[in-house]
């Protein structure tokens, strides 16, 4: 008999694996409740455990049809359930079962060519309930010992809690980043940092005050354009469509032309998307700016050849999907195109208000692309921003700018760390 544990989030799902693995004559002999522990455990979902077993009884039953020849010793002998076996047991079995013809099977007459004495059957059915009766009797008084020793453990870590205000304070945090779509690994990490100090009797200021600094660290220093080495700067802008790359691009190019007094100019790569050439066409005759369309690498290096003059020049790239290989192809060509003698940056544009899954997935596929910084856009259009934390984490690229509406140059800002930590933190 083999005997294995599945876990799943219901009991069906542990069943289910049960009856891939071991096939459909696979008997489940206990289902488990397995509930979380630990300070959090009531934010996390309770889990199944089966136990199941498949017998390999058509081995055995040809085994013991074939009197002409010794049973043969298992080749695998699998302990389960704690169970001891006796080898030399076993011996003795095989070598009674191997004597010359007109000798009993234990006892019994001998059976007929193929087939299984009814008593035989009975005994090996017997024994098999019993073997489940102990295990489920086994598996009851386990499962009694460790959920007496949880609530225990669970008693002592409140008990030991020097401020248990402070411990419902903790929940209250990991509550609120959980509803400001921080992931819950993430939110893990940073609660685990903070029941550190629970123990001291820290009270309710300081444990805020640790979780702050903790998630200022964790988002690090913005890091927007860097205006030292060679001039021209090379900035190329990249991102999924529809994120506002375009009117980000105008924003920064307005402060450093209106604010710094420095000379910049515009390159376009997008020719997919209609109107997006007239739409940064519009913001440079603005800026009194030159403006060019490129469509290879080699009118690139040309059109940046001829701007040698300006100190920043800014390339709106075609936005598509992170799923078409052919375009991912093209922008990467594009990118690693660029004459080795110029200084570039690469900022990938995403919108708060896009799904962590889909982020993931496109942090991921730009990451093969080029190295990049972060910005983030649209963040008026979302009341949650755990997004931003999320894919901090995940990419560990650095964050640069943020937007928070369409109006140019106004609504862009170096990224505010402290104004979203405070957010996330449930502060206004």
């Amino acid at each position: 008999m083999t005997i294995n544990k599945y876990q799943g989030k219901t009991k069906e799902e542990a069943i289910e694996k049960a009856k891939q693995e071991l096939g459909a004559n696979a008997v489940v002999l206990n289902i488990k409740e397995i509930k979380p522990k630990g300070m959090f455990r009531m934010f996390k979902d309770t889990t199944y455990e089966v136990t199941a077993a498949v017998e390999e009884r058509e081995k055995f039953e040809n085994s013991l049809s074939n009197t002409a020849s010794p049973l043969k010793k298992p080749e695998g002998i699998h302990l389960t359930a704690d169970e001891k076996i006796d080898i030399s047991k076993l011996q003795e079995t095989a070598d009674r079962s191997g004597n010359t013809q007109g000798n009993t099977l234990y006892g019994a007459q001998k059976p007929e060519q193929g087939k299984v004495s009814p008593m035989k059957e009975r005994k090996s059915e017997n024994g098999n309930e019993g073997l489940e009766k102990r295990l489920e009797n086994l598996s009851n008084i386990l499962e009694k010992q460790l959920s007496v020793e949880g609530k225990r453990k669970d008693e002592r870590l409140e008990s030991q809690t020097a401020n248990p205000e402070g411990f419902k304070f903790v929940k209250m945090l990991y509550r609120t980043l959980l509803e400001n779509d921080v992931n819950e690994k993430y939110v893990n990490q940073i609660m685990d940092e903070a029941e550190k100090i629970l123990h001291s009797g820290s009270s309710v200021d300081s444990i805020l005050s640790n979780v702050y600094q903790k998630m200022i660290l964790k988002f690090g220093q913005p890091d927007s354009i860097n205006l030292a080495g060679k001039k021209p700067k090379i900035i190329f802008f990249i991102g999924p469509t529809g994120v506002g790359k375009t009117t980000t691009i105008a924003k920064i190019a307005s402060r450093y032309k209106v604010e710094e007094g420095m000379k910049v100019a515009f390159l376009t790569a997008d020719t997919y998307r209609i109107a997006a050439t007239e739409q940064l066409r519009v913001y440079a005759n603005i800026l009194d700016a030159p403006m060019s369309v490129i469509y290879t690498v080699e009118e690139m290096n040309a059109a940046i050849q001829r701007l040698g003059d300006y100190e920043l020049i800014f390339v709106d790239t075609a936005g598509f999907s992170h799923k078409n290989e052919a375009q991912c192809e093209d922008m990467r060509r594009l990118l690693a195109g660029l004459d080795g003698s110029y200084d570039k940056e690469t900022y990938l544009v995403l919108s708060a208000t896009t799904k962590y899954s889909d982020l993931v997935q496109i942090t991921d596929v730009y990451r093969e692309i080029a190295d990049y910084k972060l910005i983030f856009t649209k963040l008026d259009e979302t009341s949650t921003y755990g997004n931003i934390l999320n894919v901090k984490l995940h990419s560990g690229a650095l964050l640069s700018y943020m937007t928070t509406g369409q109006n140019v140059p106004d609504d862009i800002e170096e990224f505010d760390t402290q104004k979203i930590v405070k957010k996330l933190l449930g502060g206004r």
